[in-house]
C-alpha cells in the first residue's frame, strides 16, 4: 500500500511540474506579448521578452550550484524533498504574481515593474530548478529494487506527458470561462491570471503531495556523491565528444520543435481564427504522447536509435510540410501538427538514452564516472533552447503584428508571410541542421555502447587484481542453481583463459541470482547483465551474466541492488529472464571468477565438471598466499 501512494505521489508531482512547466515556457510569452501592455506597446514586450531571455540564460550558470545546494542538504525528510516542496511552493506563487500587472505599475510607473519582474522572475525560476533538479534526481532515492523504480518511472513518464498536453486542452476553455470580456476569442488579463491561479494551486499541490507521499531511503552511496561545479560541467562536455555533439544536436533540435510549438496558438488565434481547434489539437496529442512513450521500446528495438531518431526527424518535417499547406483547412491543420508531433516524445527518449550511455563512454574515455554531470546536460540545453525559443516568439509575434488587442481580421498578408516563414521554414532548418549533426558525429550505438560496458569491465578486473586479502582460506558457493562447467569451455576467450580470473560457469536453470557471501557491491552494470562483489576478508567476485548481454541494454534483467549496497549471503541480487537471452542468440552461461583470484593457491574444486549445482553450494575451497598483503 505504501508503495502505490508512494507511485501515485510521485506521479502527481510529475504531472504537476509538466503543468507549470508547459504554461511557463509556452503560455507565459502569450500572456506577455497579448494582454500585458497596451495595443502598439512593442517597446515594452521587448524589454520584457530580452529580460526573460537573460535572466534564463544566466540561470543556466547557476544550475550546477543548486546541484550542491541539494547534494550539501541533510534534514530529517531527506535531502530532495525540502527542496521539491519549498521550491514548488514559492515558484508557483512568483509565477502567479508575474500573470498580474502588479497593481497596474506596467502603465503607471514602468521602470520600477521592470525591476519588480526581473526579481519575480528570477526567483521563480530558481526556485523551479530546486523543484525539477530535486525531483527527477529522486528515483534512486525512492527504491533499491529496480522492478519499482521501473514502476515510478513509468508513472512518472505517464504524469509528465499528461501534465505537458493538458495544459493545452483547457487553456483557452479555461482563460474564456474567467474572462469579463467574452468576446475576444484570446480572453482577458482576468481570465488569464484564473488560469495562472489554477496551475500554482496544482504546482503546489503536487509538490506537497511528493513531499508527504514518497519516502527517500538512506543509501551511503547516496551521501558520497561529488560536488557540481561549473567547470566541471564543462570539462565533462570538452572531454565526452559524444555528449558535446549530442549537446548540440539536440539543442538545434529543441530550437526548432519549441518555436513551432510555440506559436502555434498564435497561428489557431490569428492565421486560423479558431481556438476551439487549439483545444482539439492538444486532446488529441494528449494520447498520442503516452502511445508514442509506450512504443518506445520496441521501436527503438526494431530499428535502432539512430534509425528510429531519422525516421522521426523525417516525419517531423513532413508535418511541417503538411501544416504548412492547410491553407485554412483545420483537417489538415490537424494531421500536420499531429505528424509533427507523433515523433517528439521518441526523438527526446532516444537523446536521453544516448546520454545515459555517454556516461559510460566518458568513463571509458576519462577514468572517472560523472553521471550526475553528465545527466546534467539534458536539462541545460533545455534550459537554453527554451529561453531562445521564448525570445524568438515574442520578436515573431511583435513582428507579425500579434501583440495586445490584435484581431484574426487585423493581420496584414506580409504578416502572414513573415509568421509562416518563422513558424514552418524556421524550424525545418534547425531540424536538418540537429539530424545532420546527429548523422556525422554521433557513433555512440546501442552496440558500441555494449562494447564500452564489456571493457570497462576487464579494466576493472584488471586494476583490481592484486588486490590484498586478509584470512588465510574460504569457501566459494554457487551464486545460481544449474548445470557447473569449466570456464575453458566457454566460448569466450577472455574468460577461458581465466584473463578476468579463475572461476567457473554455470548453464542456468533459473534466472534468479543470489549473493554467494555477505560483503558489499562494488559495481552493477549499467545494463544489469553482471555485478561485483567484495567479500569483507577482500574477496573480489564477478558474476557475469551471458556473453554478449551488454547488447540487450538491460532487456530481460532486473538489479535487486546499487553500487555501494551491503548484502548477506543468500541475498537475491539479480533477475534476468533467460528467454530473451537465447532468442537473441547469445550464450546465457553464468560465468563466476575470483577477479584477484592471483591472491589465491590451492583452490579446490569440490564439485565435478558436468554435475547438477543448488544455488549456495560449495563450488570451491580457497587458500590464501602468504603474504599476499605484500
Amino acid at each position: 500500500m505504501k508503495a502505490k501512494i508512494s507511485n501515485l505521489s510521485y506521479a502527481f508531482g510529475a504531472f504537476g511540474n509538466d503543468v507549470f512547466y508547459a504554461t511557463l515556457s509556452t503560455y507565459f510569452i502569450v500572456f506577455v506579448t497579448t494582454h500585458l501592455f497596451k495595443a502598439g506597446d512593442s517597446h515594452m514586450i521587448f524589454m520584457i521578452t530580452n529580460l526573460i531571455a537573460i535572466i534564463r540564460i544566466s540561470e543556466v550558470l547557476i544550475d550546477p550550484l543548486i546541484g550542491n545546494a541539494i547534494d550539501r542538504t541533510v534534514t530529517p525528510w531527506g535531502k530532495f524533498k525540502p527542496w521539491v516542496v519549498a521550491g514548488g511552493v514559492i515558484s508557483s506563487l512568483a509565477l502567479l504574481s508575474l500573470f498580474t500587472n502588479l497593481g497596474g505599475l506596467n502603465k503607471t510607473s514602468p521602470i520600477i515593474y521592470l525591476i519588480l519582474f526581473a526579481i519575480l522572475y528570477l526567483v521563480m525560476d530558481i526556485f523551479y530548478s530546486f523543484r525539477d533538479t530535486g525531483f527527477w534526481s529522486m528515483i534512486p532515492a525512492l527504491s533499491f529494487d529496480s522492478r519499482q523504480r521501473e514502476k515510478i518511472a513509468t508513472g512518472a513518464r505517464i504524469g509528465s506527458t499528461i501534465g505537458a498536453n493538458i495544459v493545452g486542452v483547457v487553456i483557452m476553455p479555461l482563460v474564456l470561462f474567467f474572462s469579463a470580456n467574452k468576446t475576444n476569442p484570446n480572453g482577458d488579463q482576468q481570465g488569464w491570471f484564473w488560469f495562472a491561479f489554477l496551475v500554482a494551486s496544482i504546482g503546489i499541490l503536487s509538490a506537497l503531495a511528493v513531499g508527504v507521499g514518497t519516502h527517500e531511503i538512506k543509501s551511503n552511496l547516496r551521501q558520497n556523491k561529488e560536488k557540481t561545479t561549473l567547470s566541471q560541467v564543462f570539462k565533462v562536455l570538452t572531454k565526452n565528444d559524444q555528449l558535446m555533439w549530442l549537446a548540440l544536436s539536440y539543442w538545434f533540435y529543441g530550437l526548432g520543435v519549441n518555436t513551432l510549438n510555440s506559436l502555434q496558438l498564435y497561428y489557431f488565434s490569428y492565421i486560423l481564427g479558431n481556438t476551439h481547434g487549439y483545444t482539439v489539437l492538444y486532446s488529441i496529442n494528449t494520447v498520442v504522447g503516452l502511445i508514442s512513450v509506450t512504443l518506445f521500446p520496441s521501436l527503438a528495438r526494431k530499428f535502432n536509435r539512430k534509425r528510429l531518431f531519422y525516421i522521426c526527424i523525417l516525419t517531423m518535417l513532413a508535418g511541417i510540410g503538411v501544416f504548412s499547406l492547410a491553407r485554412g483547412s483545420l483537417a489538415i491543420v490537424l494531421l500536420g501538427a499531429e505528424l509533427f508531433f507523433i515523433p517528439q516524445p521518441l526523438a527526446f527518449l532516444v537523446v536521453l538514452m544516448i546520454i545515459s550511455d555517454a556516461v559510460e563512454y566518458g568513463q571509458f574515455k576519462t577514468g572517472h564516472r560523472d553521471e550526475a554531470l553528465t545527466l546534467s546536460i539534458r536539462p541545460l540545453v533545455d534550459k537554453l533552447g527554451g529561453a531562445l525559443s521564448n525570445w524568438f516568439v515574442s520578436l515573431v509575434a511583435v513582428l507579425a503584428g500579434m501583440t495586445t488587442g490584435a484581431r484574426m481580421q487585423d493581420i496584414t498578408g506580409h504578416e502572414q508571410l513573415i509568421f509562416k516563414i518563422c513558424m514552418f521554414a524556421f524550424p525545418a532548418v534547425m531540424l536538418l541542421i540537429s539530424v545532420t549533426i546527429f548523422a556525422k558525429k554521433i557513433w555512440l550505438t546501442e552496440d558500441k555502447h555494449a562494447e564500452i560496458v564489456d571493457k570497462l569491465e576487464q579494466l576493472f578486473t584488471k586494476e583490481h587484481a592484486k588486490q590484498k586479502v586478509k584470512s588465510d582460506s574460504f569457501v566459494l558457493k554457487s551464486p545460481i542453481t544449474g548445470t557447473l562447467l569449466s570456464l575453458k569451455d566457454i566460448s569466450d576467450p577472455t574468460f577461458a583463459s581465466e584473463e578476468m580470473g579463475y572461476g567457473f560457469a554455470i548453464i542456468p536453470k533459473s534466472g534468479k541470482i543470489y549473493a554467494p557471501f555477505s560483503g558489499i557491491i562494488k559495481a552493477v552494470s549499467p545494463t544489469k547483465h553482471y555485478v561485483i562483489l567484495e567479500k569483507d576478508n577482500g574477496l573480489l567476485l564477478l558474476i557475469h551474466v551471458g556473453l554478449g548481454t551488454a547488447k540487450l541494454d538491460g532487456t530481460g534483467f532486473v538489479s535487486y541492488v546499487n553500487s555501494g549496497d551491503y548484502v548477506k549471503a543468500g541475498d537475491e541480487i539479480l533477475e534476468f529472464w533467460d528467454p530473451v537471452i537465447k532468442k537473441a542468440g547469445l550464450d546465457d552461461s553464468v560465468i563466476v571468477t575470483i577477479i584477484n583470484s592471483k591472491k589465491f593457491k590451492n583452490c579446490v574444486l569440490q564439485q565435478a565438471y558436468g554435475s547438477k549445482i543448488e544455488k549456495m553450494e560449495t563450488i570451491f575451497k580457497l587458500k590464501a598466499v602468504e603474504n599476499n598483503e605484500k
